[in-house]
């Protein structure tokens, strides 16, 4: 079993290769779960609509108008995409948003009075997710969670949501697919791909400045995905041809982020 994150903007880029080299590997035996995100998607939607888009500390702030905006988004259009790809190479697949049968239950993030509906995972119906595997479909979660009481929405960072379910699960190993091969460093005159880091020796990275522009946001939300029993999140490149066999065969590809114990 595996769990995998993938943005919504990498998704739209991701080769047909790609869903072709994950029908593959589940068809060999392998259990994949996919978590998605889809921010840009729910950002043009919010603007066709005329609802602003405000973010605090990285955070969206949700009201129940933005809710109905990212749940039609992230649930709908983005995960029923995925499911399609996956369908379209011969492979099986189940959407399910956070908020089906509770399985990301969520309560409100500390500062949820800057934040609105912004919620953090408090609970995994990680017995959903295996049964959903036993029937030989890969699941496709979309990052809404629900209240304990089931009324109450919540917006969730994918990249942590992601974290949540590879923990309840207890894998030990994430896989972040996005559209760069992994993080690069400049070695002589060439900027080369990191064979691995620590989460010190990011922060330390983008404090000089080798880590900076988009790929900031890129390493943060990698290193949001390692907590509780996962111990390493691993960025891949989604055009590189059979990347995610060459990571669960414990191949060199991508960068490797650990966290010390």
């Amino acid at each position: 079993m595996f769990v995998m994150k993938c943005g919504g903007s990498t998704l739209a880029e991701l080769p047909n290769s790609f869903f072709a080299d994950l029908v593959k590997l589940q068809k060999e035996g392998a259990n994949p779960v996919i978590v998605h995100g889809g921010g840009p998607a729910i950002s043009e939607n919010l603007g066709k609509l005329g609802i602003e888009s405000k973010f605090v500390d990285g955070l969206r702030y949700t009201t129940n108008e933005v809710l109905d905006v990212v749940e039609m988004v992230l649930a709908g259009s983005i995960n029923k995409l995925i499911v399609r790809r996956i369908a379209q190479n011969g492979g099986k697949a189940l959407g399910l948003s956070g908020a089906d049968g509770s399985l990301l239950q969520a309560k409100p993030v500390a500062n949820s009075k800057e934040v609105g509906f912004v919620g953090e995972v408090t609970d995994v119906n990680a017995d959903l997710i295996r049964g959903v595997l036993d029937l030989g479909y890969i699941p496709v979660i979309a990052p809404v969670g629900i209240g304990a009481d089931g009324t109450q929405r919540y917006n969730i960072n994918a990249d942590t949501a992601a974290g949540a379910v590879a923990s309840a699960l207890g894998v030990s190993r994430m896989i972040v697919v996005t559209d760069v091969p992994g993080i690069l460093k400049m070695t002589g005159t060439e900027r080369k791909v990191l064979d691995s880091i620590t989460v010190q020796q990011i922060e330390d990275m983008i404090s000089t400045g080798e880590i900076y522009g988009g790929m900031i946001p890129k390493v943060r939300a990698a290193v949001a995905c390692i907590s509780g029993s996962v111990k390493e999140a691993v960025i891949v490149g989604g055009n590189e041809p059979g990347v995610l066999g060459k990571v669960l065969a414990g191949g060199r590809i991508g960068t490797r982020i650990v966290r010390m114990a």
